[in-house]
């Protein structure tokens, strides 16, 4: 993790903060069609790492689905009571939509899956894909109770 995320986290010098910084990654994330399970994108790259702007290459045919289903698989090495994210998702640098999750307790030295369903828009709310590629950033905060642990960011291209 960069400087700058360790550095969001450390914040009051908070040694336990500073620890879960040190021991969390996102070892994958996939988005799958929620109706049929078939995983239509898949990262590698720990997006939790702060300080660097990251892309996502995503098939535009996500936007048709019904309900997308996300997997986050991440490793902590510390122990966390009250994990959970917030996600804000901008359009041209403005707000557009805003979800908050919560994963709960993690064990230490583990490695866990998260899945979260969720619903499209009605389709005559959505905007195609060929305005929205380029133009959308994910940033995602991930917390351990109001500790923030890291922020990403995310650009999102639909091909």
């Amino acid at each position: 993790m960069s400087a700058e995320g360790a550095d969001a986290a450390c914040a009051g010098d908070d040694a336990h903060a500073a620890a879960i910084v040190a021991g969390f990654k996102i070892n994958f994330i996939n988005f799958r069609d929620a109706d049929t399970g078939k995983i239509l994108w898949e990262e590698t790259e720990d997006i939790s790492v702060a300080g660097v702007e990251h892309e996502a290459r995503i098939p535009k045919k996500i936007l048709k689905c019904k309900a997308v289903s996300r997997e986050i698989n991440f490793s902590s090495k510390e122990e966390m009571k009250d994990f959970r994210l917030e996600q804000i998702v901008n359009f041209k640098g403005k707000p557009l939509e805003e979800w908050h999750f919560k994963f709960g307790f993690v064990p230490p030295e583990t490695t866990n899956s998260w899945q979260s369903v969720i619903e499209a828009a009605e389709e005559s709310q959505m905007m195609p894909a060929n305005v929205l590629t380029g133009n959308v950033v994910i940033e995602t905060r991930f917390y351990e109770a109001d500790a923030l642990v890291s922020t990403s960011h995310v650009r999102v291209y639909y091909v």
